[in-house]
């Protein structure tokens, strides 16, 4: 999803009232909450907003929810901070290597 925003600023410093236009696009940061390898909570966050359209945006059905979200957030951080201190580079394990730890621990701990 390509979200475009556009300011239009009438100029007043000359006589032709030139219009300047500015196109921001959302999307590089679209892609990258999308990215398998840097989000580790796609799952946790697509189950919230699904949760979300489903009551009608009634944040107190969802609670469960987003508490997994949040110890899914909670969780990958600490093992990046981990591996920042280790000097283990990238902070954040790929898709794979997430897969491969959650699997040696017998699923999600959180």
């Amino acid at each position: 999803m390509t979200v475009r925003v556009i300011f239009l600023v009438r100029c007043c410093s000359n006589d032709t009232g030139a219009v300047l236009s500015m196109t921001m696009q959302m999307d590089k940061n679209t892609r990258k909450v999308r990215n398998q390898d840097i989000n580790p909570c796609i799952e946790e966050s697509d189950a919230s907003q699904k949760c979300l359209d489903a009551y009608n945006y009634d944040k107190s059905m969802c609670s469960a929810y987003f508490q997994r979200y949040k110890n899914c957030r909670k969780y990958w951080h600490n093992i990046m901070l981990e591996r920042r201190r280790e000097g283990v580079k990238p902070d954040m394990p790929t898709a794979a290597e997430r897969q491969e730890r959650l699997t040696a621990l017998g699923g999600k701990p959180y």
